[in-house]
């Protein structure tokens, strides 16, 4: 009788459970359900602001977009996929660009910053780069203008690889597999940076995720989404106003934005894509990271200041960060500039959405699905 007493208390609270599952979503689940299985084009327009120029999302397409300078081949790949994991591209022969770039992590290394050449830390999180063959610029500030140039920042950066593109040049060309494999891909054993730089942004592109469950419930599976992410979907191009930034078969808009997180005047000042273009409108700005694989991307923001994508949400839910000039600078080295430049303003799209708790909870299950 005592064991019957339990099952009945279990299967009591199983049934709230569910009721509380139904009750939380909208009476219209399935109306969405069938609108979102049509063609995009048929779709309910997303909440955008005016002038935001933006693209519906799709999914993503059997193979990444290589240019014509740099075609694809499955030998540069390879070889690529080589160079991208071999820590004697740094000077201390322990770093390489796996070192930050895990692909179990969703290419990015789990940390709030990441660790280079003797144990130095940077002052951003390391980017994924699974939708890097999409992006116009790389880089949180963009300082790099395609996957080739890139390749070679992190060899030369003295807080990571800390080494010269040319003597890790030098260096592999005296192994024997390497002058054979760069043989294979480009029809000589010369090795030079250019060209492995080629070869590492082959392998880069060719991580694009594979299809996901987003990805099928576009292509025709009707049941790959379920009712609460179909719901995040939703909310994801309306109510929550994402579509603003997060767009297109990559979710970025590739554009840059100030979320407040630039902590101006204080320890862990970033003056954000400024550093680049040396523009006052810049100050603060960073590029909008893709949002395909980001469940594995932990932490988040330029800083890795979320651990976790439900902080992100909550932050988004309340517009943000808006915040003043500070009274007492604690970054002393950057008093001089904050004489000279403007403080930096957050970004209007950012607006408070006041999303209902079940509501961020639909988003969340929507980007674990991408």
């Amino acid at each position: 009788m005592q064991n019957k007493g339990v099952n009945m208390k279990c299967c009591i609270y199983l049934l709230m459970l569910w009721a509380t599952y139904i009750y939380a979503l909208p009476k219209n689940i399935e109306s969405l359900r069938q609108m979102y299985f049509k063609p995009s084009s048929q779709w309910q327009k997303p909440f955008v602001d005016e002038g935001v120029e933006w693209q519906e999302l799709a999914p993503l397409p059997k193979t990444p977009p290589y240019p014509d300078s740099n075609p694809y081949s499955k030998a540069k790949q390879e070889l690529g996929k080589m160079l991208f994991n071999d820590p004697k591209l740094s000077a201390s022969n322990q770093i390489a660009c796996a070192s930050c770039h895990e692909k179990e992590l969703g290419f990015g290394d789990g940390r709030k910053v990441s660790y280079g050449h003797n144990r130095q830390s940077s002052k951003r999180n390391a980017p994924s780069i699974v939708m890097s063959a999409f992006m116009k610029e790389l880089f949180w500030d963009g300082r790099a203008n395609d996957l080739e140039s890139q390749a070679l920042f992190p060899i030369a950066d003295p807080k990571e690889m800390a080494y010269n593109p040319q003597s890790a040049a030098k260096k592999i060309a005296k192994i024997k597999i390497y002058r054979q494999k760069f043989k294979e891909a480009f029809g000589s054993e010369k090795i030079t940076p250019e060209l492995m730089a080629q070869a590492i942004a082959t392998y880069e592109r060719s991580t694009m995720p594979n299809s996901t469950r987003f990805d099928r419930f576009l292509n025709g599976k009707k049941d790959a989404l379920k009712d609460k992410e179909i719901w995040g979907l939703h909310l994801f191009r309306t109510k929550g106003r994402c579509m603003n930034c997060h767009n297109g078969v990559s979710f970025s808009d590739g554009a840059y934005h100030n979320l407040g997180l630039h902590f101006i005047g204080r320890k862990y000042e970033d003056l954000g894509r400024y550093e680049v273009t040396h523009n006052s409108d810049d100050i603060g700005k960073f590029k909008t990271p893709s949002l395909r694989g980001v469940s594995k991307t932990a932490p988040y923001m330029h800083n890795g200041l979320f651990p976790h994508l439900i902080g992100v949400l909550n932050a988004y839910n309340a517009g943000m960060f808006h915040p003043k000039p500070p009274k007492n600078i604690d970054n002393q080295e950057s008093t001089e500039a904050l004489k000279s430049l403007p403080f930096p303003h957050t970004d209007p799209l950012l607006q408070k959405l006041n999303l209902t708790s079940d509501e961020i909870e639909a988003l969340e299950a929507f980007l674990k699905t991408l």
